[in-house]
């Protein structure tokens, strides 16, 4: 069974003083698998949230229709197996960590049984057993995402939505967040999370979905976007002039730093040709790195693309 599912989906709103009626979302169809990491990947303003509202029922759809877990997502029961954190969270600040997870698990309606026993576990979880009894007030950016991840996971839910989960946090803060998200796929969770950090879509999703101007532009696995061609090699030497390594085949000028020379070549036979001149020359190699085309240059190549049209 589909964990997601949009069919046909389009969302309109009224707006301006004429309210002229604008599309965000237009004929999205869309699958996310049980147990997969799928990335939802756009700009803002792309729809993104607005897809997430719809599938929560915090919205209608124009037209289509969507699914949660195989049930209709505007019915209230298709909720209960999902667990959300927006984008922007806003709790109750006068509260501790504890006594917000206290209250989130009454608005599931878990027992306060299974509340006592969940929630310590779930602040140790997301690294805040040591701060439980402080006031979300005293929280900082970080701590208040991962409360957040926290009252997401009550209850134990199937599937994860998560929109924007790294943002406008600190490198430390995106690990933990990052290191999260990989033990809920290790459990068999599904997760679905929207993005604009092009690196974390690509270290954890199993598929990725690029969604542009309210349209699906690409969807798919990372091995089938990426594909396994060889963009460009990378190769470093030391021990011989700038001038003695230079080619005709190179991307870009050499880039000298001390006595190191690092070039980008194109083609495997003009890399195989500078390292014999290399060797003959008296010069050492310290590297060869190929590179296969990234997630950032597909996502580009697109809204370069949509932007021509």
């Amino acid at each position: 069974m589909d964990a997601i599912r949009c069919q046909g989906v389009c969302k309109d709103y009224r707006v301006g003083f004429w309210r002229r009626r604008v599309r965000i979302l237009h004929d999205l169809e869309l699958t996310v698998r049980a147990g997969e990491t799928f990335g939802y990947l756009g700009p803002n303003g792309a729809g993104k949230t607005t897809t997430i509202k719809i599938l929560l029922g915090l919205l209608h759809p124009t037209a289509g229709c969507a699914w949660l877990c195989g049930r209709d997502a505007s019915r209230p029961e298709a909720r209960a197996a999902a667990g959300y954190l927006p984008e922007t969270p806003t709790f109750y600040d006068y509260l501790t960590g504890e006594e917000f997870l206290a209250f989130m698990a009454r608005l599931a309606g878990l027992a306060r049984s299974v509340a006592r026993e969940q929630i310590p576990a779930l602040l140790d979880r997301v690294g805040l057993s040591g701060a439980g009894s402080r006031q979300l007030r005293k929280y900082s950016k970080g701590m208040l995402q991962r409360i957040g991840m926290a009252q997401a996971l009550l209850g134990n839910p199937a599937l994860v939505i998560l929109d924007e989960p790294m943002s406008g946090l600190d490198p430390i803060g995106r690990k933990e967040i990052r290191d999260i998200m990989v033990s809920l796929r290790k459990e068999g969770r599904t997760v679905f999370f929207s993005s604009h950090i092009i690196p974390d879509v690509e270290m954890l999703c199993d598929r990725v979905g690029i969604l542009l101007g309210g349209r699906l532009a690409r969807v798919g696995r990372l091995d089938e976007l990426l594909g396994t061609e060889i963009d460009s090699v990378e190769v470093t030497l030391a021990g011989l002039p700038p001038e003695a390594a230079a080619t005709d085949g190179a991307l870009a000028p050499p880039l000298v730093q001390g006595d190191r020379v690092q070039l980008r070549l194109r083609a495997e036979a003009e890399v195989d040709a500078l390292l014999r001149r290399t060797l003959a020359a008296g010069g050492r190699i310290l590297s060869v790195v190929p590179h296969r085309r990234t997630l950032e240059e597909i996502f580009l190549a697109e809204v370069a693309e949509r932007g021509r049209r």
